[in-house]
């Protein structure tokens, strides 16, 4: 069984930039490897959330389901001719190839982890999960890297690159860089501590890429419950969706710019969010000043931020979600998703159940199936 355009932008990591790690909370360990002097910055939490289909036929507020559900997006059967099995004989190391690679560059630094379940959520949210996020820029082609939600912000592009080395080595033109990405956001959720998933295969990649999209598709750390909702729906993701999908914010870190709004100015008052518990509030005034200090990181999740667990969900509760789109699952006042948030935190297998279960179906979205696309041999170029 295989083994593992991610909220939400809610998530925000990369380039040349060299970040300082807050110690806001230095009774905990926070494992950000690299630390100081590293490239990458924003939030790099995977995240987003729905109800309906997947591969357990069951989940929260779902019916019916398994494999011929049907998928996101499009009518009729199963996986949108995606299937778990796809590289069986093809290149049946595939899995184990993208897990050997993983594994170290984990251990190396732990918020790999969720940068590059991250990866995969803004792919899938852009043109649908086809790779086209890791498209360079060329005479053609505008890249996603660029865009407002992207540009210095995602990261892990050499962790995709090295296991697209090793697949070409062992089988050459087979394996897509869209399924790279999606193998690798599961394993990254495996390895931090997460749900397994049995994960439909057989995506081709883009040779498009969309700037538009990428600025207009992907939610910003400040959205509204209400905006949120409505880009989930846009992929044909569910308010159950949103906020599972939101729950990889269990991992990961955020630059201080993406929730500086909050502890100063939140309604344009100069105020701070009141919703804000009072502790915590003075710690992220510490890691994030009123001036400067933009690309200070600050953990998504300050209690567990290396483990893929529940306790993001009992953050919220308390006052202590970073973000302003994690916040509003609580107190946006929209649809169930504050019984879904206190159901989340009470119970950890139900969300490792429906996370699992929505990162199938955000999975789904558009795929690039049959002759449409094509196999990359170099992720960052078209053919």
């Amino acid at each position: 069984m295989a083994s593992l355009k991610i909220v939400c932008s809610l998530m925000v990591i990369i380039g040349s930039l060299s970040f300082t790690p807050s110690r806001a909370f230095p009774g905990f360990n926070f494992g950000w490897g690299g630390g100081v002097g590293q490239t990458g910055g924003g939030y790099t939490g995977g995240g987003v959330g729905q109800t309906g289909g997947g591969y357990n036929g069951g989940g929260v507020g779902q019916t019916g389901g398994g494999y011929n559900g049907g998928g996101v997006g499009q009518t009729g059967g199963g996986y949108y001719g995606l299937s778990p099995a796809f590289y069986q004989y093809s290149c049946p190391q595939a899995n184990d190839i993208v897990m050997s690679v993983l594994e170290k560059a984990i251990a190396k630094e732990p918020r790999m982890a969720a940068s590059l379940l991250r990866l995969h959520f803004h792919d899938c949210f852009v043109q649908g999960c086809d790779a086209s996020i890791l498209l360079d820029d060329s005479a053609t082609i505008a890249s996603e890297k660029n865009s407002g939600p992207n540009k210095n912000s995602i990261r892990g592009f050499e962790v995709i690159d090295e296991i697209k080395a090793r697949l070409e080595e062992a089988c050459p033109q087979t394996v897509s860089c869209a399924d790279i990405l999606a193998l690798s956001a599961r394993g990254s959720t495996v390895l931090s501590g997460g749900p397994d998933w049995e994960l439909p295969l057989g995506r081709r990649d883009s040779k498009t890429a969309s700037l538009s999209g990428s600025n207009t598709n992907i939610p910003a750390p400040n959205s509204t419950i209400q905006n949120l909702i409505a880009l989930f729906n846009r992929q044909g993701l569910s308010v159950v969706d949103l906020v599972a999908l939101s729950g990889g914010h269990t991992i990961g870190v955020a630059r201080c710019t993406t929730f500086k709004q909050r502890l100063y100015n939140q309604n344009g008052n100069n105020l701070p969010d009141a919703t804000l518990e009072r502790t915590y509030y003075n710690g992220l005034k510490t890691a994030c000043p009123r001036t400067g200090g933009d690309n200070n990181i600050s953990p998504l999740d300050f209690a567990s931020p290396d483990k893929f667990d529940n306790t993001y969900f009992k953050l919220i509760l308390w006052g202590k979600g970073l973000l302003s789109s994690d916040e509003v699952l609580l107190t946006g006042n929209v649809g169930n998703t504050v019984q879904l948030v206190k159901s989340f935190a009470q119970d950890e297998g139900l969300f490792f159940r429906q996370f699992a279960t929505s990162m199938v179906r955000m999975g789904n979205v558009s795929p690039l199936l049959g002759f449409n696309g094509e196999i990359r041999t170099n992720c960052h170029l078209v053919n």
